[in-house]
This record gives structure tokens, sequence and C-alpha cells, in this order.
């Protein structure tokens, strides 16, 4: 199967993200148990990529989500307009004063250091994107008037509730009707799935979501609680996954989802919370295999995110190159320069992510 990009004269937007955007409260170098100040960010697995791709790669992007409409609420709405995210699609629901009903995502997120893993705890029960139903954003007009060339959403959104995972399947539909290219991040989060099912919800709720995807994104891990492929002979994470072992999983999941354009992934070896190897696969029909430079012994300010920037990366160069290649390549250099600022999202630039991914190193530039 190939990728058929929608023409962007015909789209108002180049990618739409459907997911949560929850507050992330970052104590930097400390402990959430002991700290006295935190600094503010928006974050939220699908909404990255969607900034990403505006403030790095220069693309036009929206996310369609819900927040509560109170000071809350309105803060993140002030962190998406400095990332250039369109707005316009956000579904404001009333604030009965305490969060009883409707409530905006918190997310408290330890960097880790060292022999210190990063630790995220998440607040995020009743939001309101985990309510917004199906009927709620008008797809026909999104995707056939408007238009839209992509769209993004991922395991995480489709695992905050029953009615965000019919959300999703609705919006995708609608999204395959008019011809828009779908990806899809796995992003296995067992938190989000231990009380409602475990693995066997969330393969229930990934596979139905699995057969409407074009571009699929997610590690080993995911591949395996998410949608039950097994991979052999391999360790804990991807990154000593071989490519012949890749493929393996790949002629596995091809076979199972024939409607799979590509499939990517990024490779990691955690050595420290501070020191990773980092890397990039990725496969397609037409192209096969291709691997993204290997960094090893990365050095990591901030890990959240990285996968994310890595998609916006991969995005970019499936869209806007027409190239595999350069999509792996560019989302690998994109997730590492984004691991070494604090916070969820990219700072990085294109001039950065194109002379990264061409090899430069980190000598000062003035």
């Amino acid at each position: 199967m190939k990728l058929n990009v929608r023409p962007a004269a015909e789209c108002r937007y180049d990618l739409v993200s459907l997911g949560e955007v929850m507050l992330r409260l970052d104590p930097g170098e400390g402990r959430v148990r002991t700290a006295r100040t935190f600094r503010v960010w928006e974050g939220g697995g699908e909404y990255n990529v969607a900034r990403g791709l505006r403030r790095c790669f220069g693309l036009r992007t929206a996310v369609v989500t819900a927040l509560a409409d109170n000071e809350v609420g309105r803060l993140v709405e002030d962190l998406m307009l400095q990332g250039g995210v369109d707005t316009s699609l956000v579904r404001w629901t009333p604030y009965d004063g305490i969060g009883r009903t409707t409530r905006n995502g918190l997310n408290f997120t330890e960097r880790g250091h060292g022999v210190r893993g990063a630790v995220g705890t998440s607040d995020r029960g009743h939001t309101a994107a985990s309510q917004l139903s199906p009927d709620a954003v008008d797809w026909e007009h999104l995707f056939g008037t408007l238009g839209v060339r992509w769209l993004h959403t991922g395991g995480i959104y489709a695992g905050l509730s029953e009615v965000a995972a019919e959300t999703a399947a609705v919006a995708m539909a609608a999204a395959r009707r008019h011809g828009t290219v779908i990806s899809y991040d796995l992003n296995y989060r067992p938190s989000l799935w231990r009380d409602v099912g475990g693995q066997e919800r969330a393969r229930h709720v990934n596979q139905r979501l699995a057969r409407m995807v074009d571009v699929m994104i997610g590690n080993e891990e995911d591949f395996t609680a998410a949608l039950g492929f097994e991979v052999p002979d391999t360790d804990a994470d991807l990154s000593h996954l071989e490519v012949d072992n890749f493929q393996k999983m790949i002629d596995q999941v091809t076979r199972a989802y024939p409607n799979f354009a590509v499939v990517a992934t990024t490779l990691r070896t955690v050595r420290t919370a501070t020191v990773n190897d980092w890397g990039a696969i990725g496969w397609s029909a037409d192209t096969g295999f291709v691997t993204a430079r290997h960094r090893p012994g990365l050095e990591i300010l901030d890990r959240v995110g990285g996968g994310d920037s890595f998609a916006s990366g991969l995005i970019y160069g499936l869209m806007a190159r027409g190239d595999l290649r350069v999509g792996v390549e560019f989302g690998a250099a994109h997730g590492a320069l984004a691991m070494t600022t604090p916070g969820d999202t990219s700072m990085a630039s294109l001039p950065e992510v194109e002379a990264l991914a061409a090899g430069s190193g980190a000598r000062v530039r003035r």
C-alpha cells in the first residue's frame, strides 16, 4: 500500500491531532514529593506531534481536544497558542466549580537523573477530553469541507475512556472517507489500562483502530502489549532488535494489517536516565527497511516527548519530502534535540534538525 497525501492547496490543515492536552507540572531537577515550585508546560502524546510540526517544520496544524472552561483550561490554551497550533477545534465544557463532572488533566513529571529514572504521575480522571463524544465534532465538515491532509492520534487518547476510543474510531473513519492519511502511535501506558481490563482491553481497542491506520508507530513493547505480536529473541526494549528480527515482526504485522503503508519505531537503550543510546528504524513496502544514524551515549535533559518528536519528524519527511529515509532520519534527529530541552514539546528548528541529521556536532555557533 502507498501513501497518497492530499494536495496542500485543497486543505486548510496539513495535520490535525486528536488527543488530550494536559498541564505538565515539572519540579526541574528535584522530586515531586519534595517540590516547592513547579514550571508548567502543555503536553500530550498526540498534541506534541502537531506542535512539533508547526513550530519546527512550519506546517499548518490544529488539535481536536476538549478543556474545562476554567483558569487552568485557559492556561493550557495560552500555552497552545504560544506553540502556534490552531485552537479553533477545541471544545470547551462548562466547569461546575470543583470538578465533579469535568476537569482538566494534570501530569506531574520528574525528569530523573543518572540512576534515578523519570517518573510520571498523571491526574486525568473524568477530564473534558476523555468525555469528548463522537458527535461533538462535525467530522464531515473538518475532513470534507475544510480539508485535512493528515490525522494523527494514538493509544493514549484511545485509552482514556470508552467514549474516547469511540470518538477516535469515528474520526478515523471520517478521515478515511475523505482521503486523509492516518498515523497512530500505539504509546502503550500500563497505568491507562490497568484498572479497565489491562492488556486484553488495550488489544481489543487498538486492534480495532489499527484497521484504519496508514502509518503505525510503536516500539516492541507497544506492538506486543497493544496489538498482541511477539518478537522472538529480543531484550525487553527494541533498541537491541536487529533488522532481521524487526523484519520478522513486520512480516507478522503487515500480514495482519495489510493497510499499513509505513511502520516505524525509535530504538532506545536506557543506560541511565540521562544517557541513552538512540536511533530509529522504519519500513515501507516501496522502500523496505531504513535506519537512522545511531547515537550511542546520547545525553538527555528531559526524555519526555522524544518519541512524539520522532513522530513529527517522520511525518514531515513522508508528507513534505515524500521520503521514508528522510522521515526516519529527521525523526531521530528531532527526537534527540527535543530531549536536550525541558518540557514535552520541541524547541528545535528545522535547520538544527537538518544539520544534526547530516551529522553535525555540538560545536558552538556564533
